[in-house]
C-alpha cells in the first residue's frame, strides 16, 4: 500500500531551503517541489506511463509562478488523464505542437496555400488581383488569426470595410474568395469547419444606377460633335474607338498595342481587366483599325494606345472621355459608359440577337456551361454585327 503522505502547506513551500543536493518536498497524489542548491523550487508530477508502468516526471513549473493551488489542479488534470489511459506528458507535448501548428496556420498562410492551388485554374492576371485584393483589404485585418479561429463576425469586418467606400462588388468578390479558402482549408484538413458559408449574403444590395444614354435616334448627334470637336485627337480616337467597340471605359482607356492582333483584326482582353474576371475578344471592324492607324504614329512605340497626355507612359484617364463629353455639350446626356447602351438598344431594335449583344457587351451570362459555349460560337456573328454597328456610326460622319 502507498504511504500516506501529509499534504504541504503553502508556508511549508514559502520556507523551503535549499541544501547541498536537491531534495523534494511530497505533496501527495504525485505531486511534488523540487528544491534545488541554488535556491530554485520546481513543481514536479511522478506517475507511471499507462502502457509501459515505466516511472516518469512531468514539469509543471516554477514556484512562486505557479502556486501551491494551481501545481495541484494541474495534478487532477494529469490524474484525469492517467485514467483514461492518457500519457500527460505525450498529451501536452501534442497540445504544445498543436498549438504552434494553429499559430502558423494563420489565415494568411492558408491563404498563400490557396494561391498556389488556385494558380492553375485562373490566368496570371486574376491571380495577380487576387494577391493584390487580399494584401489590401484582407490581411491587414485577418491576417494574423489563426485560422481554426476566424468566425463570421471576424470575416464581416473585412467586408464592411470595402462596403463602406461602396465597393459592393468587390466586397462580394472578396466574401467569396475568402469562403474558397476556408473550403480549402477543410478539404486540407487544418479546420473541422467553414463559418463563412454565406457571408456574401449579408453585403446590401444596390439599386443599378442607369448611367446617361441617348436614344439611338440622336446617334447623328454624338458623331457630328465628335467630328468637330476641340478635344485632343487622342481623346477624339478614344470616345470613337469606345464607341465602336462597346467596351467599358476603363477597357478602353487601358488598352494596349500587345492586346491588338491584326492579323486576324481582334482585340483580346486579358481577365484581369475585365469586370467578370474572363477574357474578352472584341472583332474589330475596317472603322477600328483605321482608328488604331490614325493612332500608330502617336503611341505605337509605347505601351498603351491612348496614352496619358501627362505621362506617356501611364493610360488616359478613364474620366477624359465623360469631360470631353461633356464640353461637346452632352452634360446630363450621355456618358462615356453610356455608349454601351446607346450600342444595345440599337441592336435590339435593329434586331440582333440578344444573347450575340450580351455577349459583345461581356455580360455575366449565370449559366457557365452556356457562357463558354457562347464566347467560343458567337465571335463570328458578333463580328457581323459589329460591322453593321460601325457602318451605322459611319453613315452620320
Amino acid at each position: 500500500m502507498p504511504r500516506n503522505v501529509t499534504a504541504l502547506s503553502a508556508t511549508q513551500v514559502k520556507q523551503a531551503k535549499p541544501k547541498e543536493t536537491e531534495y523534494n518536498l511530497s505533496d501527495g497524489k504525485g505531486l511534488a517541489l523540487r528544491i534545488k542548491p541554488n535556491g530554485s523550487k520546481l513543481w514536479i508530477f511522478n506517475y507511471s506511463k499507462p502502457h509501459t508502468k515505466k516511472r516518469s516526471n512531468i514539469g509543471i513549473g516554477s514556484y512562486p509562478d505557479v502556486s501551491l493551488a494551481d501545481a495541484r489542479e494541474h495534478r487532477e488534470a494529469f490524474r484525469k488523464l492517467l485514467a483514461k489511459g492518457i500519457d500527460p506528458k505525450e498529451h501536452k507535448d501534442h497540445e504544445k505542437e498543436k498549438a504552434l501548428l494553429s499559430a502558423s496556420q494563420t489565415f494568411e498562410n492558408v491563404s498563400k496555400q490557396w494561391f498556389d492551388v488556385h494558380a492553375s485554374k485562373v490566368s496570371e492576371g486574376t491571380l495577380k488581383n487576387i494577391k493584390r485584393s487580399f494584401t489590401n483589404d484582407v490581411f491587414p485585418l485577418v491576417g494574423r488569426v489563426p485560422i481554426e479561429q476566424l468566425t463570421a463576425p471576424k470575416a464581416i469586418q473585412v467586408i464592411n470595410a470595402i462596403v463602406g467606400r461602396n465597393s459592393h462588388e468587390i466586397a462580394r468578390k472578396v466574401a467569396r474568395r475568402m469562403n474558397s479558402v476556408m473550403t480549402y482549408a477543410v478539404n486540407a484538413g487544418i479546420i473541422h469547419h467553414n463559418p463563412l458559408i454565406g457571408i456574401k449574403e449579408l453585403i446590401p444590395s444596390t439599386k443599378v444606377k442607369h448611367q446617361p444614354a441617348l436614344k439611338p435616334e440622336e446617334l447623328p448627334d454624338l458623331v457630328k460633335a465628335l467630328k468637330y470637336s476641340s478635344a485632343k485627337i487622342t481623346t477624339r480616337c478614344l470616345i470613337e474607338f469606345q464607341l465602336h467597340t462597346m467596351v467599358r471605359p476603363g477597357e478602353a482607356a487601358e488598352a494596349k498595342w500587345s492586346e491588338i492582333d491584326f492579323s486576324q483584326s481582334v482585340w483580346a482582353i486579358p481577365a484581369e481587366r475585365m469586370k467578370m474576371d474572363r477574357p474578352h475578344l472584341v472583332p474589330l471592324t475596317p472603322q477600328v483599325l483605321e482608328i488604331l492607324e490614325l493612332m500608330k504614329p502617336l503611341s505605337f512605340h509605347r505601351k498603351y494606345i491612348f496614352p496619358s497626355h501627362i505621362d506617356p507612359k501611364k493610360p488616359a484617364n478613364k474620366q477624359s472621355a465623360n469631360k470631353a463629353l461633356r464640353d461637346m455639350g452632352f452634360r446630363g446626356r450621355l456618358v462615356a459608359h453610356g455608349m454601351r447602351a446607346l450600342a444595345s438598344t440599337t441592336l435590339n431594335e435593329e434586331g440582333f440577337d440578344h444573347d450575340v449583344i450580351e455577349a459583345a457587351l461581356a455580360h455575366k451570362d449565370e449559366n457557365e456551361v452556356r457562357a463558354a459555349y457562347n464566347r467560343a460560337q458567337y465571335l463570328d456573328r458578333r463580328r457581323s454585327m459589329m460591322e453593321w454597328w460601325s457602318n451605322k456610326i459611319g453613315e452620320n460622319s
